[in-house]
């Protein structure tokens, strides 16, 4: 098979270039090599030209609903037999959680094809493709963020995704760890609030107080994000986890605590700063 890649990107944001160049002809050209490695009959030319047709104007977000409209078009009917083309297609896992670069934003509309077409069996042939979803996020979180397309499955049936979230919590992999906290925050940036979760965000106090010690900072200052997404709608019940988990705390627990609480330090809640100075 043909090597699969990701084409170039900036290590960061760079100034004067604006962030949705990173999905332009150079990424759907190369998405066009990937998926035609994984899926012989897959049109390159004629995916080229729909992908790249009227992009121009597009924002990030949009060009990559747009090219996942394309990839649609392109692969296999069945959503099921699409979604092994897109595994096949994948690069290496990520071996780090920091500086990864932009890289792999190329994924984004691999994650907004997962969240279009991965919810309903009328795209499957009738069939529930809810394992097949949560497999194909398990193994591209490896790569980039599933964080958005996982509030899909959550907004469709939270019982049965927050289910396969808490078997993630223990993976070994922290890209997985982390989505368990990121996808479900509250008020996640760039993304819908899930409203379930904004009145009542308790469901995901022990996704919180199991990642809250992680080994990893990129899995902590997810706990913490989240934390913080909390206190926005329920200043209380974020202040009393906090000083909950500051008995006994580590250093790095107290990071934790610290950047959890920065908002309300900021509008001048006295009792999250003294918290976050009991945190130091």
């Amino acid at each position: 098979m043909e090597k699969v890649k990701l084409p170039a990107a900036p290590s960061a944001i760079q100034k004067g270039v604006p962030l949705k160049m990173l999905l332009d002809k150079v990424a759907v050209v190369q998405l066009s090599e990937n998926l035609h490695a994984a899926y012989n009959a897959f049109d390159k030319v004629g995916f080229v030209l729909s992908a790249m047709s009227g992009i121009s104007e597009l924002s990030l977000k949009e060009r990559s609903k747009h090219v996942s409209v394309s990839m649609k078009k392109y692969l296999p009917d069945v959503y099921s037999e699409a979604i092994q083309v897109i595994l096949n297609s994948l690069t290496a896992p990520l071996e780090n959680t920091e500086g990864n670069g932009l890289s792999g934003l190329f994924y984004m509309p691999h994650c907004d094809f997962i969240a279009a077409y991965g919810v309903d069996a009328k795209y499957n042939n009738g069939i529930d493709p809810f394992d097949v979803s949560m497999n194909a996020q398990f193994e591209l979180i490896k790569r980039f963020t599933c964080e958005y397309s996982i509030r899909s499955f959550l907004l469709a049936d939270e019982k049965r995704t927050m289910k396969v979230l808490e078997s993630w919590l223990v993976d070994p992999d922290p890209h997985v760890r982390r989505l368990c906290t990121e996808g479900t925050r509250p008020r996640l940036p760039w993304s819908s609030k899930i409203d379930s979760f904004v009145k009542d965000p308790s469901v995901c106090l022990p996704f919180l107080n199991a990642l809250k010690n992680d080994p990893d900072l990129y899995v902590r200052r997810s706990v913490a994000n989240h934390v913080g997404d909390i206190a926005k709608d329920h200043l209380n019940l974020a202040l009393d986890l906090c000083e909950k988990w500051l008995k006994g705390a580590s250093t790095e627990l107290k990071w934790v605590i610290r950047h959890a609480v920065r908002n309300p330090v900021k509008k001048g809640n006295e009792r999250a700063k003294s918290l976050r100075v009991a945190a130091k």
